[in-house]
């Protein structure tokens, strides 16, 4: 018997080599046996289809029969519902072998669907931090019954929850769960490459971090070299032609960074005659779940998608990956790559199609850092003070009170709350957010008010999406759209929209429903989403300055039209970049610092030098406009001279973006935006690097 599989229940070998095939485990698998059989939690790494799936419920069913856990013992928590939706019958085919059973839980399922559940709990609930919410405040769902065997909560992708704010309120919601178990619980968490597993585990740990701690990551065999090119296309039209004449009998999974740029691409591969599907955060789930469906079960056809498709919603073998301008992340690129490559006569692959020459830049910029051996570090948020005041809230709708001074036992030393978290209490109760009886609080007239309809819906996501239209065709619904493309004025003329990679012609709009019906169209259509560009980071600015000194990475091929937006690039830099530090250059266009550091590093420099910086520009990701009357010799000591860091100014309004900053004291929500917006760090390193000042000749 093979290595991992000797520590199994007999009756779950069996069905892994009989019903399943497999004679052998895979390396994840079999090293994650021993830790998660003794308890322990973990962090199980491998690149996506990887098996981190089984590796974790395998030992925890062996587990769960071997010491008789009873009721809801296992939470299988997922960033996505499709993703659970896709998950659920594999994983109840598993539980089915041990006569044991696996159910989803979140929004779309029906009243008689939880019934049922709460009648008879599964053994494996998959569910979403949201749901778990909803069931801990909910007055129809006995949540201490329900969770009073629960053992161990497996999070999938986790690295998606730590990157953010949903992970503060994952591990908040876990601590709370835990004190309803009346035990600790075993925290297990999947996710492909990140670039600080150990740190990642310790944050997933919460509370509990004297609890042993294993980091599963064995080796996956030789390393395949992926076929990696780069292409500057220019526009999207030359994209779709370029889509549409490769790989004709294949399926493509094409990557792209926003859902207008979905909408436009679809639109013009479909008047290329490609079989075009979609899917994105806007279309709604029954016209997702169509597209997905079908896209797997074709063969010579396209799918475009946002990054509603990094993340591992099975949509059958995949042929190629092809990506629209550079993936924001490392880690971002590693998950739509590994989409790839999955069948025995396939590789991994990804065709880069740039718009124009910085993108070409950036994906550059990527792959040096990638081709280095550099992955991000995920780290949490700073300050998650809004989170905070959530739980507050929610904790009072759970509990009906909540103790003036016991409230904190909920969260034991979770990292969630600081030092500031009494005079957020302390700003709940005198807005009226919550009201005191003796020794008690409960919820009060303010929080019904700004977070109470729809039984505190309101309260129970920690993201919060800008007010949208739902589209109808008939009685069908297509997807969303914003305000502004129906508010737009289009003189006289047809109001057509791109939704789900078609044109529609709007009839008639109501208002006061937020409902648009509209009809299938010839005419021309537009796109159009809110969107917010956080910049690049330190490490990718700076890959992206390598490759302006040294050449495109070796990791890909890039064609001679690449090649030559590089050259180009280079020939304008070429004063702009010095290998041992920053250079300053004055021209006629002004003084600028080429810092080459990243958006929020520039920020914070920006804040941190108001007697240099210029305070009235748009801050990018490789340089920072200084102020042009500033002598040169007294430049160079105003940036060596003794800098006290200060974070970004912050406009009040931009509070609007913190989900529950009006249950904060106004100056606290600021400051929070502030704090976040900042990067102390490489500020320093910039800081601290050589300057050399280069004077264009006139």
């Amino acid at each position: 018997m093979t290595a991992g599989l000797d520590r199994l229940l007999p009756a779950l070998v069996h069905h892994i080599v009989n019903t399943l095939g497999w004679h052998e485990l895979r390396p994840l698998q079999s090293a994650a046996m021993a830790p998660l059989l003794e308890g322990s939690d973990a962090i199980l790494l491998a690149p996506t289809a990887g098996g981190k799936t089984e590796a974790a419920t395998f030992p925890l069913l062996s587990a769960m029969e071997e010491q008789s856990w009873q009721g809801t013992s296992v939470l299988y928590i997922c960033p996505l519902r499709a993703l659970l939706n896709n998950l659920q019958p594999r994983l109840a085919g598993y539980a089915s072998w041990l006569g044991r059973t696996a159910a989803v839980w979140h929004g779309d399922i029906g009243t008689a669907a939880r019934v049922r559940m709460m009648r008879e709990p599964p053994d494996i609930l998959l569910t979403t931090p949201e749901s778990l919410e909803a069931m801990l405040v909910s007055t129809k769902v006995d949540t201490r019954r329900l969770f009073a065997g629960l053992r161990a909560v497996v999070v999938d992708e986790v690295h998606a929850f730590a990157g953010d704010d949903r992970g503060w309120h994952l591990l908040a919601v876990l601590e709370r769960l835990s004190r309803l178990a009346g035990r600790p619980l075993q925290r297990i968490g999947l996710s492909a490459t990140v670039g600080n597993p150990a740190e990642l585990l310790a944050w997933l740990q919460g509370s509990q971090r004297d609890r042993p701690r294993s980091v599963v990551s064995p080796p996956t065999g030789p390393d395949v070299v992926p076929d990696l090119t780069v292409d500057h296309v220019g526009t999207i039209d030359n994209a779709s032609a370029v889509i549409a004449a490769l790989h004709k009998g294949e399926k493509r999974l094409v990557f792209v960074d926003s859902r207008r740029r979905a909408e436009e691409l679809g639109i013009a591969l479909r008047a290329r005659n490609v079989t075009t599907f979609l899917s994105h955060s806007s279309l709604s789930a029954d016209e997702r779940r169509r597209s997905e469906q079908a896209f797997a079960e074709a063969r010579d056809c396209v799918i475009v998608a946002t990054s509603t498709l990094e993340l591992g919603i099975d949509v059958g073998d995949l042929d190629r990956v092809i990506q629209i301008d550079a993936p924001p992340t490392v880690a971002s690129f590693l998950q739509r790559l590994g989409r790839t490559g999955r069948r025995a006569d396939t590789s991994r692959n990804c065709l880069f199609l740039c718009l124009d020459e910085t993108a070409v830049l950036a994906v550059a910029g990527l792959l040096e850092r990638w081709t280095a051996g550099w992955v991000e570090p995920i780290v949490p948020p700073a300050h998650p003070r809004h989170i905070v005041a959530q739980q507050i809230l929610a904790l009072a709708l759970q509990e009906n009170q909540i103790g003036l001074q016991t409230w904190r036992e909920w969260w034991r030393d979770l990292p969630l709350l600081d030092e500031h978290s009494d005079e957020i209490f302390n700003y709940l109760l005198t807005e009226g957010y919550l009201e005191r009886d003796g020794a008690m609080a409960f919820i009060g007239p303010q929080a019904e008010k700004k977070f109470g309809r729809r039984y505190f819906s309101d309260l129970l996501a920690v993201f919060s999406a800008p007010p949208e239209f739902t589209v109808l065709a008939g009685r069908e619904e297509i997807g969303r759209v914003g305000d502004d493309v129906l508010l737009a004025n289009d003189h006289g003329s047809p109001r057509v929209l791109l939704l789900a990679g078609r044109a529609w012609q709007v009839r008639h709009i109501d208002w006061k429903r937020r409902r648009c019906f509209v009809e299938l169209s010839d005419l021309p259509g537009r796109a159009k989403w809110g969107g917010s560009d956080s910049g690049l980071s330190f490490e990718i600015t700076r890959g992206q300055r390598t490759v302006l000194l040294d050449g495109e990475p070796s990791s890909a091929i890039f064609t001679r039209r690449a090649q030559a937006a590089l050259r180009e690039l280079r020939e304008r830099h070429a004063e702009n970049v010095w290998a041992t530090g920053t250079v300053i250059r004055r021209n006629h266009r002004g003084l600028t610092w080429w810092t080459w550091a990243g958006t929020a590093t520039n920020r914070t420099l920006q804040a941190s030098l108001p007697d240099v910086a210029d305070p009235r520009q748009r801050i990018d990701d490789s340089s920072l406009r200084l102020r042009n009357d500033i002598p040169l010799n007294l430049l160079s000591k105003a940036l060596t001279g003794a800098i006290d860091l200060v974070t970004p100014d912050v406009n009040k309004h931009a509070v609007r973006g913190l989900k529950f900053s009006s249950a904060l004291p106004p100056e606290l929500a600021i400051r929070t935006i502030s704090e976040r917006l900042a990067d102390r760090e490489h500020t320093r390193m910039v800081l601290s690097d050589s300057h050399r000042i280069h004077v264009d000749m006139e």
